[in-house]
Parts: structure tokens; sequence; C-alpha cells
């Protein structure tokens, strides 16, 4: 079948993991793991482009349909506001989204009035926050988050986890999970209805792939 599907993958392990799921598609793209400075790769006979982006710029790509479709950690998508579909949850990627505090650090509910959070992920955190009733000042950083409550700057984080490794390293506990986060598929609404056929082909081969794994 004729396709013309451009396909927004993000830099680093989700974009292998995402090159891992077309090959047990049974597509090889096998080339785009070379080291290789290369942000367009085409395939002509599977009538695939992928254009290698950040992460957070993922569902831009696809929103305004400079990509079909793509693959995004659903962290991205609750931080963002993208109007994008989103059909498929598929399963890898996984991490969690955490409220952390020093290890000897404790709050009563007296204590956590003036609470000082920092985060990459404001919108997250405020909205964890704002349905717990609390009101907290959130503090945006874009780096080395775990440094905050060691420094005084902030009493809690709230941060992306995936062993706890580096919290930790630094002396953090976790308090509570905000979220689960795993890789999504997000698809252009137009291309949905101008590439109908093509789209769909692929959401329901990728159903078929995930379908094992995803009943574990």
């Amino acid at each position: 079948m004729s396709r013309d599907v451009r396909i927004a993958l993000p830099k680093g392990r989700l974009m292998e993991e995402g090159i891992e799921l077309f090959s047990r598609m049974g597509y090889d793209l096998s080339s785009m793991l070379d080291k290789s400075r290369r942000l367009i790769f085409s395939f002509p006979r599977y009538g695939f482009t992928f254009l290698i982006v950040r992460a957070q710029d993922v569902p831009t790509y696809v929103e305004y349909g400079a990509a079909d479709m793509g693959i995004v950690g659903k962290d991205v998508l609750l931080e963002g506001d993208h109007d994008v579909y989103e059909p498929l949850d598929l399963g890898f990627g996984y991490c969690r989204m955490v409220v952390a505090q020093p290890l000897d650090m404790e709050l009563d509910p007296e204590e956590r009035v003036g609470l000082r959070v920092a985060t990459k992920y404001p919108k997250i955190a405020s909205s964890y926050y704002h349905s717990k009733g609390m009101t907290v000042e959130i503090i945006k950083l874009y780096g080395s988050v775990e440094l905050a409550p060691l420094t005084g700057l902030a009493h809690q984080i709230v941060d992306l986890v995936s062993t706890g490794k580096t919290l930790r390293e630094n002396l953090l506990k976790e308090v509570e999970t905000v979220a689960e986060i795993t890789a999504r598929l997000v698809v252009n609404r137009a291309s949905l209805k101008t590439k109908f056929q093509a789209l769909n082909e692929l959401i329901s081969a990728m159903e078929a792939v995930l379908a094992p794994s995803l009943q574990l």
C-alpha cells in the first residue's frame, strides 16, 4: 500500500524503543541507530519519513501537521496543552512522576502552608497540589531538581523517577506517586481523516504486536 506518513520520534531511549516497535511490525529502521546528526530519515519503500526532535516538541509537530503521528511520554502530554489524538498507550518507557523530599523531613498539616516545590513540570505539580487542597509555591527548574531541597531552595520536588537511584543518592525519599508514565502514540486529527487508511493500518499493526506484552 502506498503511504506518505511522517512520524516524529523523540531523541533518546523512546526513539530506540520506538524503532524496536516498528521492527516488530516488520519494518527495518536500523539505519536510524547509526551515530548521526541527521534529523530526517526517509524510507520510500515503506512510505515513512521520520523526524527526530526533542521529546517536548513531538506533540507540537503532530498538532500542527508537520508530522502525522508521533511517540512521546505521557508526562509531556500532561504538562503541555496540545490538541492531538491519543489512540494508544504503547506500554514502554515506564517511569513515575513522584513527590520527593529529604529523608529526615516530615511534614505535618500545619507545615504544609507556604510549601515550596521545585519541578520541571509546573503544570503537573500545580494540578497535583490543587487536588490535595494545598496552596504551594512552584519553582520552575530546568535540571538538577534533586539539588533544590538540599540547598533550601524548596521543601519538596516533583520529578520523574525510574529506579529511584538518583533520589536515594541525594538523600531524598518518595512521598507519593503523582502519575505513572508510559510512551503514547499521538496522531494529528486532520491526518486521521486525510490519511485514514494508512494511519489506521499502522495503529492496528501496533496494537497487534503490543497486545501480548500489555496483557502480561
